[in-house]
């Protein structure tokens, strides 16, 4: 197992945040479960191509040249794309990470975008060198337990919190929209991000902080929608509320 290792990130809104940080254990083992998924992928095209290739040539004098051009493309693609495409657009993971249960996120606790997905995933050919030595070092070195591409993109490696599911988050049933409820239409999507951040990870904070900053939320979401105290009838719930009524109004999952 990994070393027990968090970062903590103080948002603009100074509520600490803690992510527990990926090592090199569970991290090898999610690139182990992705390269045996790329070996197989390119196995089944490497097939097909042998099995189509003969027919193409036969009728094409040229076909052998373009289908080792494509076959190079394709392996880059493969290569590069499968953790690009994956990360950006499966929430920070591969069949690897959710494997082992850890997510590439940005520095700053928000979820990662397109362009970090693609800028960590250029410098994988330079980690990868020496069978992922380069990485590996980097790793080791770094107190964010960051290879060369998370530090040119500013990500991390991050594990997974358990229970990560909306029946988990939710304490208690849905109830009726409140009449505050048309409101969230106005939060900013960073707004959201913040009580979803934390919504995500509370259960990694003391208990005392945890109270602390669900008020330091609360409070500033509250103030931000005019929601009088008396209609919030504790800081998480509230919380819980504004976040499932965004979704709803938003369609954001």
């Amino acid at each position: 197992m990994d070393p027990i290792e968090k970062l903590t990130i103080e948002t603009p809104e100074q509520i600490a945040l803690e992510f527990p940080l990926a090592g090199l254990g569970s991290r090898a083992l999610a690139l182990l479960f992705d390269t045996l998924i790329q070996l197989v992928a390119s196995l089944l095209i490497f097939l097909a191509v042998a099995f189509i290739e003969p027919d193409l040539s036969a009728h094409w004098i040229t076909a052998s040249n373009w289908v080792i051009a494509l076959e190079v493309f394709g392996g880059f693609c493969l290569y590069w794309g499968y953790f690009t495409l994956f990360e950006a657009f499966w929430n920070g993971q591969t069949p690897g990470k959710r494997h082992a249960k850890i997510r590439v996120i940005s520095d700053s606790g928000r979820p990662i975008t397109v362009f970090e997905a693609i800028a960590r995933n250029l410098l994988r050919v330079v980690d990868s060198l020496g069978a992922y030595l380069i990485g590996c070092m980097a790793i080791v070195i770094d107190k964010r337990n960051r290879r060369l591409g998370d530090m040119v993109a500013g990500t991390v490696v991050v594990h997974e919190v358990e229970r990560q599911s909306e029946q988990y988050w939710y304490s208690g049933e849905r109830a009726d929209a409140p009449a505050w409820g048309q409101a969230v239409i106005t939060l900013t999507m960073a707004e959201f991000q913040l009580i979803e951040t934390f919504l995500n990870r509370r259960l990694d904070l003391p208990p005392e902080r945890r109270q602390q900053a669900a008020k330091e939320i609360s409070e500033r979401i509250a103030t931000r929608l005019s929601v009088p105290a008396p209609q919030r009838p504790s800081d998480e719930t509230f919380l819980e509320e504004v976040a499932r009524l965004f979704r709803d109004h938003s369609r954001y999952r």
